[in-house]
């Protein structure tokens, strides 16, 4: 796992002679999660993950209060921002950004949502020996993608990765 940032990578302009937002050739974008959060104990973190056929790149996108009062999905302008961003562009552009290749992938499963309950995404990999999971929960704006889990699952690149769409027992709940 890796953090990013421009001067520490080479990155961005001047280095490749692309800017941040021109389209990498040597690592396109295959897939991109959009509009997912993970809960934590007072808040919600908005998290968007650009797929590579060589890494996942985790853009953190904001951060809303658990209470209805404070509530906001804090993702917009991060999404705008990397409709044209390279990999490497959407890694710098935040601290909280990190990057997981895709040789350390284990696991991506989505569970979809039914009428009271959003999708769940799981992404496993092993980072420092251990095994890392994080279940993000779809946005009530968020579509769950299950056709781009199920584009990857058929890529060579994702063929070491368990990649699942698991549709719930009682679907109309």
């Amino acid at each position: 796992m890796t953090r990013g940032r421009p001067a520490e990578e080479g990155a961005g302009e001047g280095a490749s002679g692309a800017s941040p937002t021109d389209p990498e050739p040597d690592e396109p974008r295959v897939g991109w999660f959009t509009q997912w959060l993970r809960r934590r104990p007072n808040s919600f973190e908005f998290w968007e993950v650009l797929v590579t056929d060589e890494r996942l790149v985790w853009c953190f996108a904001g951060e809303s209060f658990r209470s209805m009062l404070l509530r906001a999905d804090m993702g917009e302008a991060t999404r705008a921002f990397l409709e044209d961003a390279t990999p490497e562009a959407a890694l710098a552009h935040s601290e909280r950004g990190f990057s997981v290749p895709l040789a350390s992938l284990r696991t991506l499963r989505l569970r979809q949502g039914t009428r009271t309950r959003r999708a769940r995404l799981v992404v496993e990999w092993e980072a420092s020996g251990e095994r890392v999971a994080w279940e993000l929960s779809n946005t009530a704006d968020g579509d769950e993608q299950a056709d781009l889990l199920e584009r990857l699952a058929n890529r060579e690149s994702f063929s070491h990765v368990d990649c699942e769409v698991e549709t719930p027992r009682f679907a109309f709940l």
